[in-house]
Parts: C-alpha cells; sequence; structure tokens
C-alpha cells in the first residue's frame, strides 16, 4: 500500500497517545518521591485544597459563559451563517484546553513538598523532581492538543465531509474547480474543497482554546499577583520578616497563585498556541495550493516534535552547583537536543509531502532557530548570570525609584532583538517557501515556521512549568523549617525558573506573532469565501489610505494598552484587599507577628479573597477580546477587522516582550540581591529591589502573556464570525 500524506496526518494519534502516555508515567514517578514530614505534607495539602477551590469556583463561571456562547455559535449555524459543526468543535477546544491546565495544576500541587524534601539531599535531586512535574504539564498540553486535532480531523475528514455525505463539500468542490486562476482537476479541487471546509470547522476550537486560555491567565494571574503583592509590601518590606514566613498570612495565598496562574494559566495558553499555530498553517494550506501534503507537516511535525522532546528530558540533569549557568545549560542541552532530531526527520516530511516545494524545510529551521534565539535573548535579559539584570540591581542603591526606571528601559530595550528576529524569520519562511513567485505558498511558510518554533513544546513547556514548583516548594522549606541549604537549592531553582518561565513566555509571544499573521490571512480567505457565498458586493482594500482599515488598525494597536490597562489595575484592586488583610491579622491576631509558639494566620481568608477578587475581575477584559473584533466588524465592515488585527498584532506583539522581560528582570535583580550582593536580604537596596518586583509581577505573570492570547482570541473570533460581518457590516 502507497503511503500518502492523508496516512502521515494519521501521526497525530501516535504523537497524542505517546505524549499522553508519558505524561502518565512521569506524574507516576513524581508521586512516588518521599513528601516529606507532616508540616510539609500539611502545607502542601492546604495550597492544593486553595487551588482546587479556586479552579472549582473559575470554571463554574467559565461553564456559563461556553453555554452562552454554544446557543449563539448554534443560531448562527442554524442561520447559515456558520457550519453545524462549529458550536461543538467551540466546545471540545475550551474543554481540552482547561482540561489541560487543571492536569498540570494537580501534579504540580503533589510534587511541590516532594521537590523540598528531594532538595534536602541534592541540587540535582530535586531539579528531577520539579522538572518530572513540569514534564507531565508539557506532555499533557501536547497529547490534548493533538487528541482534539486528531478527533476532528478524522471525523471531519471521513464521516462528515465525504463526497457521498455532504452537499457542501460539492459546492465548494465545484467552486474550486471554476475558479479560472487555479486550473484544478476535479481531485484536486474536492481536496482543495475538502482541507478548507476541515480547516475552517477546526478553527473554531481554536478559539474555544483561546477563551478558556484568555480567563484562565488573566484569572489565574490575577489571583497570584494580588497574593504576591500583598505578601511582598506587607511582609516583606513593611514588617520586615522573610519571603514564605508562616507568620504572613498571605503566604499560602502566594503559593496556590503559583499553581493556578503558571500552571493552570500557562498550560491553557500554550495549548492554545499550539494547536492554533497547527490550524492556521493548515487553513494556509488551501490558498497554497498545497492541500493533503500541506495539511500533513504541521500534524506530522508536532508528532515528531513529540518524540524528540521524549528523548530531549533524559538529557536534563545537573551536579550539585548552584550556579546558575550550570543550571540553564542542563535544561537548554535538553530542548537543544529535542530540536536537533526534529531538523533531521522534518527533512524527508518535507520531500514527501510537497515534493515541488522543499523550501519549506528551511521555513521549519528558521521557527526553530528563531524561537532558540528568542529564548537564548530573553534568558539573556532576564538572567542575572549576566549583565543588564546584574546592572539592574545596582539601581536599588538609590531607591525603589531608580529600579523602576531601570527596569523599564531594561523592557523596552529587550524588544529590539526579537523583532529583528521574527521580522528575519518571516522574510526567510516567506522567500524560502516561494514567496517570491507564489504569495500563498510564502504565508505557508511563515504558518509552518511558527509550527516549528513549538514543535518541541512538550520540553519546552516541561523547562517553563518546572518554575513554580520550585517557587512553591522553597516556600514549603522556608516555613517548615527545613536547613538553610535545602532554602538555597530551591532558591537556585526558583531563579532558575524565573528565568525559564521568561523563556517560555518569549516562545509563546514569537510563535503567537507568526500565528496572528497566518490567521489575518485565514481571515481574509474565509472573508473571500463568504461573499461568494453572499449576494453583498463588498470591495477588499486593506491600504492604509483606505478610513476604515487605518480606524481599524489604530483602533488595534490601542487594544493591548487598554488591556493591559484593566488587567494591571485589576491586579492592583485585588492587592489592596490583601494588604489591608494582612495588616488586619498583624494587628488583632496577638502574638502572630511575633511568632509565638500556638498562634497561627488565617490564611484561608487571604485565599478567600484573592478568589473573589479574580473572578470579579477577570470578565472585563475577557469580553474585550471576544467583542471588540465584532463590534469593529459590524461598523467598519471586514477591512476594518484586518486593520484591527494588524494593529493588535504589531503593538501586542512588542508589549507584551517588553513587559515579560522587564518583569522577569525586576524579580531575578531582587534575588541577585537576596544572594548577598548590595547587601544582601533586609537592607535597603533591597527593599528597593521588591518594589520593582511588586511593579514587575503583574508585567510578567498577568497582562504580558494574556496579550499573545488577546491577539490570537481575536483572529479567531474574526474568523468564526466573517459571515455575519459579511452580511450585516454597516461600512462594506
Amino acid at each position: 500500500m502507497k503511503i500518502t500524506p492523508e496516512h502521515l496526518i494519521a501521526l497525530s494519534w501516535v504523537g497524542s497517545v505517546l505524549a499522553l502516555l508519558f505524561a502518565l508515567f512521569q506524574a507516576k514517578k513524581v508521586l512516588k518521591f518521599d513528601e516529606g514530614n507532616e508540616i510539609m505534607k500539611k502545607i502542601s495539602a492546604s495550597v492544593r485544597s486553595g487551588a482546587n477551590a479556586y479552579l472549582a469556583r473559575q470554571y463554574k463561571i467559565v461553564g456559563l459563559f461556553f453555554a452562552a456562547m454554544f446557543v449563539i455559535l448554534g443560531i448562527m449555524a442554524f442561520a447559515d451563517l456558520l457550519t453545524p459543526f462549529v458550536p461543538f468543535a467551540f466546545i471540545t477546544g475550551g474543554f481540552f484546553s482547561g482540561l489541560s491546565g487543571f492536569i498540570g495544576m494537580k501534579i504540580a500541587t503533589a510534587a511541590n513538598a516532594r521537590t523540598a524534601q528531594a532538595s534536602s539531599k541534592s541540587l540535582n535531586s530535586g531539579l528531577r523532581v520539579a522538572f518530572s512535574s513540569g514534564t507531565v504539564m508539557g506532555f499533557t498540553v501536547v497529547g490534548l492538543g493533538l487528541l482534539d486535532l486528531s478527533i476532528w480531523f478524522t471525523l471531519l475528514k471521513y464521516v462528515f465531509y465525504t463526497p457521498e455525505a455532504s452537499s457542501v463539500l460539492q459546492m465548494a468542490s465545484d467552486l474550486f474547480a471554476s475558479n479560472p486562476d487555479l486550473y484544478l482537476s476535479a481531485d484536486d479541487a474536492n481536496a482543495s474543497a475538502q482541507i478548507q471546509l476541515i480547516s475552517s470547522a477546526m478553527l473554531t476550537f481554536g478559539m474555544g482554546a483561546s477563551c478558556m486560555a484568555l480567563f484562565a491567565r488573566v484569572g489565574g494571574g490575577i489571583f497570584t499577583k494580588a497574593a504576591d503583592v500583598g505578601a511582598d509590601l506587607v511582609g516583606k518590606v513593611e514588617a520586615g520578616i522573610p519571603e514564605d514566613d508562616p507568620r504572613n498570612p498571605a503566604t499560602i495565598a502566594d503559593n496556590v497563585g503559583d499553581n493556578v496562574g503558571d500552571v493552570a494559566g500557562m498550560g491553557a495558553d500554550l495549548y492554545e498556541s499550539y494547536v492554533g499555530s497547527i490550524v492556521a498553517t493548515i487553513a494556509l494550506a488551501v490558498s497554497a495550493g498545497f492541500n493533503f501534503g500541506g495539511a500533513a507537516v504541521p500534524m506530522a511535525m508536532a508528532a515528531i516534535g513529540t518524540i524528540a522532546s521524549v528523548i530531549g528530558t533524559f538529557f536534563v540533569r545537573t551536579k550539585e552547583n548552584t550556579n546558575q549557568k550550570v543550571l540553564l545549560a542542563a535544561l537548554r542541552k535538553g530542548t537543544y537536543i529535542s530540536s536537533a532530531i526534529v531538523l533531521i526527520a522534518a527533512y524527508p516530511l518535507v520531500r514527501y509531502c510537497l515534493p515541488d516545494n522543499q523550501g519549506v524545510y528551511f521555513a521549519i529551521i528558521s521557527g526553530l532557530l528563531a524561537g532558540v534565539l528568542i529564548g537564548f535573548f530573553t534568558e539573556y535579559y532576564t538572567s542575572d548570570t549576566y549583565k543588564p539584570t546584574q546592572k539592574l540591581s545596582e539601581t536599588s542603591l538609590t531607591g525603589p525609584a531608580t529600579i523602576i526606571i531601570g527596569g523599564l528601559s531594561l523592557g523596552m530595550l529587550s524588544t529590539l532583538v526579537p523583532v529583528i528576529i521574527v521580522g528575519i524569520s518571516v522574510l526567510i519562511s516567506f522567500y524560502v517557501s516561494g514567496g517570491g513567485d507564489s504569495f500563498s505558498q510564502g504565508l505557508y511558510g511563515v504558518g509552518i515556521s511558527a509550527v516549528g518554533m513549538l514543535s518541541t513544546l512538550g520540553i519546552t513547556l516541561a523547562t517553563d512549568a518546572y518554575g513554580p514548583v520550585a517557587d512553591n516548594a522553597g516556600g514549603i522549606a522556608e516555613m517548615s523549617g527545613l536547613p538553610h541549604e535545602v532554602r538555597e537549592r530551591t532558591d537556585a531553582l526558583d531563579s532558575l525558573g524565573n528565568t525559564t518561565a521568561a523563556t517560555g513566555k518569549g516562545f509563546a509571544i514569537g510563535s503567537a506573532a507568526l500565528t496572528a499573521l497566518a490567521l489575518i490571512v485565514a481571515y481574509i480567505d474565509e472573508v473571500k469565501l463568504k461573499i461568494a457565498d453572499s449576494a453583498k458586493e463588498i470591495e477588499l482594500n486593506f491600504d492604509l489610505t483606505n478610513p476604515p482599515t487605518l480606524i481599524g488598525l489604530f483602533i488595534g494597536a490601542m487594544l493591548p494598552f487598554f488591556f493591559s490597562s484593566m488587567t494591571m489595575n485589576a491586579v492592583g484592586r485585588a492587592a489592596q484587599s490583601i494588604v489591608v488583610e494582612v495588616r488586619r491579622q498583624f494587628r488583632e491576631i496577638k502574638g502572630l507577628l511575633e511568632g509565638k509558639e500556638g498562634v497561627e494566620a488565617d490564611y484561608a481568608q487571604c485565599v478567600t479573597l484573592c478568589t473573589k477578587g479574580a473572578q470579579r475581575e477577570m470578565i472585563a477584559p475577557a469580553f474585550t477580546a471576544i467583542i471588540a473584533p465584532v463590534l469593529v466588524g459590524i461598523v467598519l465592515g471586514v477591512n476594518g477587522v484586518v486593520g484591527l488585527l494588524a494593529g493588535a498584532t504589531a503593538t501586542g506583539f512588542v508589549l507584551a516582550i517588553m513587559m515579560a522581560n522587564a518583569g522577569g528582570a525586576w524579580d531575578n535583580a531582587k534575588k541577585y540581591i537576596e544572594s548577598g550582593k548590595h547587601g544582601g536580604k533586609g537592607s535597603d537596596p533591597h527593599k528597593a529591589a521588591v518594589v520593582g518586583d511588586t511593579v514587575g509581577d503583574p508585567f510578567k505573570d498577568t497582562s504580558g502573556p494574556a496579550i499573545n492570547i488577546l491577539i490570537k482570541l481575536m483572529s479567531m473570533v474574526s474568523i468564526v464570525f466573517a459571515g455575519l460581518v459579511v452580511s450585516f457590516s454597516i461600512i462594506n
């Protein structure tokens, strides 16, 4: 039997099963480690309970939103503005996105005390436990993402959109066959129509995943940073007690926040990035004329990346050395080996699936290298191993104002190199894929470069997700009174986690820019199909001199700033309630601040305040991302929407990098001082650095990461509501 591209698409099933089995193996491995003494178990149980309570409340609110959207999409499908599969694809995308974050959080909250206990033996032991926990997150995201893709692709191709079962397919096939610019045979027209309908439906579960990711990222980010800021400002700055001191009422809430924001939120976020890049590239395969060969490359690439990531995890280990360069090298080795395997395996895949356009292979190389370079320069600007963060720590000698100015300056400067890297990657990917002769093929190359960047997400996310576990482990070591050397080891792992988290955000933001570009093209293709089916005459004019496009561009450029303002204010309001509560407990609970035996803080009250604040504050930013493209489309038409998406992508990409890197640098500058530099813990420079860190917290963990979801979600919403905009826009 001859192997066809359709058969290679089935590799996504293999990758999904392998990823989920490996995640299960790693989860069982983590749970076999010793959880430590009774105090450690009690603290870990409190964190786990708080995280579960938060997610239960969040999922109830998000469930109501998804139910309402299901009804809206169902009405649109009934009115022939959407295919009937769209509401169901939307639900499955949101479900799997939320599930990936939930599973990652469950194992992270089980691994925190185990990491602290393992760190009492050696640094490498602590790294292995925390990293194994991170691999559960990484491979769950990849496995569930591929599972969702595989299920829908199989159902749509072999059940719903077959020539025998679908009159819609026949109509679309006739449309492709009658296009004088394509010169397609009957078989090619049928294949083009089939992959067009499949990708159009699959883009919808990307919208579901994006909606869930935005709720998870914004809600979790508000929770974790409200707790963190409140704990730091009152505990470390005002009361002068150590971080994670059991006397601080916000300590447990801070540890809970690490899990609901940096694990559950991040998992949903990168799930959305992963499936979004693959589905967008499949959509571009149609206009490029690659059909199922073009669809097979991103699907099979994802499966190959999964296998490569599994292999790479076995190379992550370190010696007993807390030097950041040594630790970074240990994690880097795994990601570099995975990337090398993908590069080797991708060549025969492209050669077989796209024999007439092997330049696509170099677009994959371009994306992989861009991801690695963005990771390296993110590390350069945020790790205290390098000069930028070390110099930033020196600005604390003259107070909080100068370190805040220095951090903002560093964040702005750090945008230069990633923008150049992405720009070069887009140019290379476009032209090596045939963009000089065929614009559509060049854009397919841009899309596949985003898939290349995220192809090793399993191990990339593992190095990112381990950070919150190490952070929690340090808190548990402090609160349970473990020896000083244990806290030194967990601090080293935590500091590394800040850098890998910033690197992970760099990957997500870089891929978001490439994916958003691909989605804009997918939107234009979808609009053309809707116009062809409609009796309405609409002129597509994307020139900047066209007023609707220009106005849309301005609105889109503004939205990331408006969105960031809402999320930053949300953190500030939620943090104020924690500051007031911590001060109240210090004042009213006699003996708490003095650490008298038998006197305990009311940790649950801070968790409750954070939960209520996060749930209340996450709604407005999320609805802004969903409503904005629909309103702009109704008023300014499809040309205004294209301007909106272009403006949001340009400013959102740069703003997200600036916020993520400034926040990471402030955090590591604080840790650099805590290691003994510039007076060490408790000194005036340290207090100034804590203030800088509190400003950076919502930068790097709330607003910054959510922007990349914002720009992709608006693109997804635009595609889904394209039929509505074409039919009812005021300006054509």
